[in-house]
């Protein structure tokens, strides 16, 4: 059994709350500002199941009453690690008190607190519980910023109950690539959507797991988040991960749901893919960086992406329980992903571009892309070759 593990990098400097925000490299990239004049993610509550979140002056008014699975002291609002108030100020942060300010600051936080990273030597197992809270609870989005390579049925069964009750799910791949590269769970499993981290070029980072389970990608490096749970400072300078990109990949769901509140999670996220920046087949994704960079400003600004049929799985073609069929949009004969077998092989790597920028007022791709392309970096070298399944059951 692996360790269930916070999939956020590891020490580095603390960062005054003052200069918080200018870190934040992503929001102009993703153009928030003008985000934000359309949609703040208001009426969407997002399940952050995580290590707890705490109520700090960013995150006031934003967290909603929430469970704690661990039966450790404190409840829910008690951060042990400090991992999910990051995570929740990452996706509904107000930006007040210096804080970090969420993509979709308008949105609500459901704190789901269960035991993982350095607390789950002390209790093993309780995750699939926290899933079944957080598809208990009012939340439309489940945000899961952690990941183990280890495959429970419990856990398995959890997520299959949550994305019945109509859940839009978001799990981080996982940092190891760069040691072992495993398939992490709670990612791969078929219902839920895995979150691979870019940097600033848009680059798939060097750390971020790879395989046929990535969906889509976002900003996952040099990302502030709490240092730890004294909440004293914040730290900069490699951090994010792909927990980071987990939590701007929900709170992007957050800002097209909120524009389109009678959308089912099946068109949510299919308008995420349409309108996700890439530059091959949308029927051949990338084991990288998935179906591509999450973009919701083609979508809030542009009204770009169908989302068609409202009770069918973008990525599997599948009907799904826990869609309304007469919600949302009327059914489009495109917007379903065909599932070709891929192989993708070169000499000694496999390189995926991403378009490039257009020059109108907004970005194709999620944000600027250096020197017009950007390559995904390989990780191991050799000669990789990948017959692609999207999300298997």
């Amino acid at each position: 059994m692996c360790a269930l593990t916070l999939l956020t990098l590891g020490s580095a400097p603390a960062a005054s709350s003052a200069d918080v925000h200018s870190k934040q490299w992503y929001l102009d990239a993703m153009s928030a500002e003008k985000l934000w004049k359309v949609s703040t993610g208001e009426g969407i509550k997002v399940a952050v199941v995580d290590s707890g979140v705490r109520v700090t002056p960013s995150l006031r008014g934003r967290v909603l009453s929430g469970t704690d699975v661990t039966g450790r002291a404190g409840g829910a609002e008690d951060d042990y690690e400090g991992h999910g108030t990051t995570m929740a100020e990452l996706i509904a942060g107000s930006g007040r008190g210096g804080g970090l300010k969420g993509l979709a600051p308008d949105a609500e936080i459901i704190p789901v607190r269960t035991t993982t990273g350095k607390e789950l030597g002390k209790k093993l197992g309780d995750t699939p519980a926290a899933i079944r809270a957080a598809a208990e609870s009012d939340a439309r989005i489940i945000n899961m910023s952690f990941g183990s390579d280890f495959m429970s049925q419990a856990e398995r069964a959890a997520v299959k109950y949550a994305a019945s009750k109509g859940k839009l799910l978001f799990a981080g791949v996982g940092n190891d690539a760069q040691r072992k590269n495993f398939v992490g769970y709670p990612a791969a499993y078929p219902e839920v959507v895995g979150v691979s981290a870019a940097d600033r070029s848009g680059k798939v980072a060097k750390f971020s797991e790879f395989g046929e389970y990535v969906d889509l990608a976002a900003p996952g490096l040099d990302i502030p988040r709490w240092c730890d749970n004294t909440f004293r400072s914040y730290c900069d300078e490699g951090g994010g991960g792909t927990s980071a990109a987990t939590a701007i990949a929900s709170a992007s769901a957050a800002l097209v749901w909120s524009k389109h509140p009678d959308w089912t999670a099946n068109q949510v996220l299919r308008v995420l893919i349409d309108t996700a920046g890439r530059d091959w087949p949308k029927d051949e994704p990338s084991d990288y960086l998935g179906y591509g960079l999450i973009r919701p400003a083609r979508n809030v600004l542009k009204g770009e992406g169908k989302p068609g049929p409202a009770d069918v799985d973008p990525v599997t073609g599948k009907k799904t329980a826990g869609a309304d069929p007469d919600g949302g949009d009327s059914p489009s004969a495109s917007s379903t992903p065909s599932h070709a077998a891929k192989e993708a092989a070169s000499d000694d790597k496999e390189t995926a571009t991403v378009e490039k920028a257009s020059d109108d007022d907004e970005n194709n791709l999620l944000w600027p892309v250096l020197g017009g392309l950007a390559a995904v970096v390989v990780i191991g070298g050799g000669v990789f070759a990948a017959i692609r399944a999207r999300r298997r059951a």
